[in-house]
């Protein structure tokens, strides 16, 4: 046999091994696809534990400090928060700082809706008076906080932060869980959990249907403070 058939018999090899290559590739995917991107759990697999319920103690974190919150309006009482203070220090810290300061006194819920949520904290355009058209348009004059997500879930009487879509965003708006709201996990901060008043949390004026913006008369958070 001369080179020349030598070689042809060389390059009709190769080109053979190639062919089968590309067909493994193709039947397999893409090359950078993540491994079991669209796998989905077996029920049985999942253990999903009984959540806590109002006002049992916290295992995710110390007990205290704790914010009180007394409401004016069709709400008319005390709310007491655990504050998830080694859960979300930066924001409890701050959370602390604006209530001390007596920032959050007078600032009414801006948004309720019913079975979600009740959210507050609007320090800059949130405070009740005749004109609340830009309510839950502010925060505070002090920086926004990097997001400290957990894996505590959005149960009945959980309190999160309110952001923006930037996740690091938080300020000092935050809402109160009327119910469960599992697709809010891991993607907002959790700071604390009711454990005193959950009834007054309740009866917190609702906004407007569908989108529960502000009504006319909202409820108010008269006085805002920290204790130990």
């Amino acid at each position: 046999m001369t080179k020349r058939n030598w070689l042809w018999m060389g390059m009709f090899a190769c080109a053979t091994m190639l062919g089968v290559l590309m067909i493994l590739v193709l039947r397999s995917g893409p090359m950078n696809a993540a491994p079991n991107q669209t796998a989905t759990l077996v029920a049985a697999d999942v253990v999903t534990p009984d959540p806590p319920q109002v006002g049992e103690p916290v295992d995710w974190d110390q007990p205290g400090p704790y914010l009180q919150i007394v409401v004016a309006g069709e709400a008319n009482g005390t709310i007491t928060i655990d504050l998830a203070e080694t859960g979300a220090p930066g924001h409890v810290a701050q959370i602390t700082a604006l209530a001390e300061s007596g920032a959050y006194n007078g600032v009414v819920f801006h948004r309720v809706l019913e079975g979600f949520m009740a959210q507050t904290g609007d320090v800059r355009f949130g405070r009740i008076g005749p004109d609340m058209g830009s309510a839950g348009m502010g925060g505070s004059d002090r920086a926004d906080l990097k997001a400290e997500f957990s894996d505590v879930p959005f149960d009945r009487g959980i309190v999160g932060m309110a952001r923006s879509q930037k996740p690091d965003s938080a300020n000092s708006q935050f809402f109160i869980m009327f119910d469960e709201g599992h697709f809010l996990n891991g993607q907002y901060t959790v700071i604390g959990r009711v454990t005193g008043g959950m009834d007054i949390v309740d009866k917190i004026k609702l906004g407007a249907p569908k989108s529960g913006a502000v009504s006319e008369t909202p409820d108010v958070m008269q006085s805002v403070t920290i204790s130990q």
